[in-house]
């Protein structure tokens, strides 16, 4: 299975997503790979310190730029799961990957900018969807406040209700400090001691996979 993860905007937590699923994934025993799309090669440097720890499960990576689709699909007959993490833009990276993947995840916060990038994130939708009629796009608000007072996520979901393109997710990735710390360590939340951010990965994945 092939999952991209990209957006129109960066900063969204694309790479955070896309280590974090795959960390998970090699951590239930799948034969993962992630491909760093995004050439500020944030997967990648994060796999790169996850080598040196020989206790955590192996996720390989490549890094991959320009047209992508043929490397994910021969990528897909050797790996349980490919995961992609495509740059923040309207990228030659998203638009071969978008035609190739299974799955679009899309990741956004809880602001108007992100918000504002959607009626061009349905348009390349739409133009992928010409080759891959089978994608899935599924959209997770990340970085979500931690504060039940704040609205912003509530708001969020009423704006992306304008658009039926992306099945919004049930789960919320908020906005927690052991997201970054498990980057900077080559880590998943999932193998770290916090069991709410655990479970929020574990949440996202079941419902992007339909388990």
């Amino acid at each position: 299975m092939i999952l991209l993860i990209g957006s129109q905007k960066g900063g969204s937590g694309k790479s955070t997503l896309a280590v974090n699923i795959s960390a998970l994934l090699a951590g239930k025993g799948f034969n993962v790979m992630l491909v760093d799309a995004d050439r500020q090669t944030t997967a990648a440097n994060w796999a790169g310190d996850r080598e040196e720890n020989l206790e955590l499960s192996r996720v390989n990576c490549i890094q991959k730029y320009d047209n992508i689709r043929e490397t994910l699909n021969d990528l897909n007959k050797h790996y349980d799961y490919v995961i992609v993490d495509a740059a923040g833009r309207d990228s030659k990276e998203l638009r071969t990957g978008m035609v190739a993947a299974d799955i679009l995840l899309i990741p956004f916060k809880p602001s108007q900018p992100d918000l504002d990038t959607m009626p061009k994130m349905v348009e390349l939708i739409g133009q992928a969807k010409d080759f891959n009629e089978a994608l899935k796009v599924f959209g997770v608000i990340t970085m979500a406040p931690s504060n039940p007072l704040i609205n912003e996520s509530n708001e969020a979901k009423e704006y992306l209700a304008n658009y039926p393109e992306i099945n919004l997710l049930k789960t919320l990735i908020r906005d927690r400090k052991v997201y970054r710390d498990a980057m900077s360590s080559g880590s998943g939340v999932t193998e770290l001691k916090n069991p709410k951010a655990k479970a929020e990965v574990q949440l996202l994945v079941d419902e992007v996979m339909g388990w």
